[in-house]
């Protein structure tokens, strides 16, 4: 059973975008909007290679934040989280790589499909690293205000 609480969880399962904030090589934070995916333990995302900055920032320094703070984006839930953790960039073979949290996506959007079926028509969007993301520290926000003093829990 996960660490993660319930409904940290939901919005996980929810969120059709989420903020990653990773830190540049000036040492600032720097965020991208991006799909999470979430197998009950890890983190996924995809990002194509062609915007690799946030790849390059990972690997030289894994300590992520996620952020869930988009209510239209959670369709509606109220909560809101920070999760930081630490990151990996997985780029096997950026052609087919990212097919493995393909089922992930496809039960989250499952307009992306329709996008596979014309990869080749999008060949280097199709070009994708996963970036994976083991949850460390959550925090959130029942209610969705900031002005609360959050709940948080850390991995055993």
């Amino acid at each position: 059973m996960s660490w993660i609480p319930p409904k940290v969880e939901e919005l996980l399962q929810r969120a059709l975008v989420a903020e990653l904030t990773v830190v540049n090589t000036k040492g600032n934070p720097v965020t991208h909007p991006l799909i999470p995916l979430w197998d009950g333990a890890r983190i996924y995302l995809t990002s194509s290679v062609l915007f690799s900055r946030k790849l390059e920032h990972i690997k030289a320094n894994p300590k992520v934040a996620l952020s869930i703070s988009d209510r239209v984006a959670t369709d509606g839930l109220t909560a809101r989280c920070s999760i930081q953790g630490d990151a990996q960039v997985v780029e096997d073979d950026p052609h087919t790589t990212w097919e493995t949290v393909l089922p992930l996506w496809r039960a989250k959007e499952p307009a992306i499909d329709f996008f596979v079926s014309k990869r080749f028509a999008f060949p280097l969007f199709f070009e994708r690293s996963i970036i994976e993301i083991t949850p460390r520290k959550v925090t959130w926000w029942e209610d969705g205000d900031p002005v609360r003093e959050p709940a948080s829990a850390a991995a055993p």
